[in-house]
């Protein structure tokens, strides 16, 4: 298996991705369902990190820094950051937000590695939804230093579009922001899962290709 179907299993095995019949935030009845706060063990963590860093090499991506957002990319970004240097001997600093600038000690927005102009970023996130985490930290980290994102890496692209768009969150994010999204995984590298008998779920296979019918994108 590579990577991404290792990954799906992953996924599988911790109980965060899950087939079924559920309701989302959205509103949208959905065959699958995916909970990251399944995530919750030292060995899980470890893992996690693994991945991002294998999707970091496959897209080439060059990092000074991994940011997680606060709060949940937080410990993403440091698993991914020690990931990086266990697996493939590469050494980059990591940093994330406060909610609250800190007023007092060394103050400040954000913490952990320095950010300065020209310092090469790559966002560390769990799922994008609407994009609504990085058009928060986006002017945080603008106005700390003139920083540059290299990319964002989740870990799974829905490849569904808005309720108010035709275009999914990774795309409006790369039309509005510049930024390159990539994924460990995609709604499509599961149903291929599913087909090839790596993951169960096969009861669920026509709910899903009838709801990437429905909602998905290219």
């Amino acid at each position: 298996m590579n990577y991404k179907e290792e990954f799906i299993q992953f996924m599988t095995e911790c109980g965060v991705l899950t087939f079924g019949d559920f309701t989302l935030k959205s509103g949208r009845k959905a065959p699958y369902f995916i909970n990251t706060g399944n995530y919750k063990t030292g060995k899980q963590l470890c893992r996690l990190g693994e991945y991002y860093a294998a999707c970091i090499q496959e897209h080439g991506l060059k990092a000074d820094v991994l940011f997680g957002p606060a709060y949940k990319g937080i410990p993403l970004a440091a698993s991914a950051a020690i990931a990086l240097w266990k697996e493939h001997n590469i050494e980059v600093g990591y940093a994330y937000d406060r909610k609250e600038v800190k007023d007092h000690g060394e103050g400040g927005m954000i913490v952990g590695s320095k950010l300065e102009n020209g310092t090469k970023v790559i966002l560390i996130e769990d799922v994008m939804t609407s994009g609504k985490a990085l058009r928060e930290v986006y002017p945080k980290l603008k106005s700390v230093a003139d920083v540059d994102i290299t990319g964002m890496i989740i870990t799974v692209d829905r490849q569904e579009k808005g309720l108010q768009s035709e275009k999914s969150a990774v795309q409006e994010v790369k039309e509005e922001f510049g930024i390159d999204v990539y994924s460990i995984v995609t709604v499509s590298d599961i149903i291929a899962a599913i087909e090839n008998g790596v993951v169960d779920g096969k009861a669920y296979l026509p709910q899903m290709l009838a709801y990437r019918e429905q909602y998905g994108v290219c």
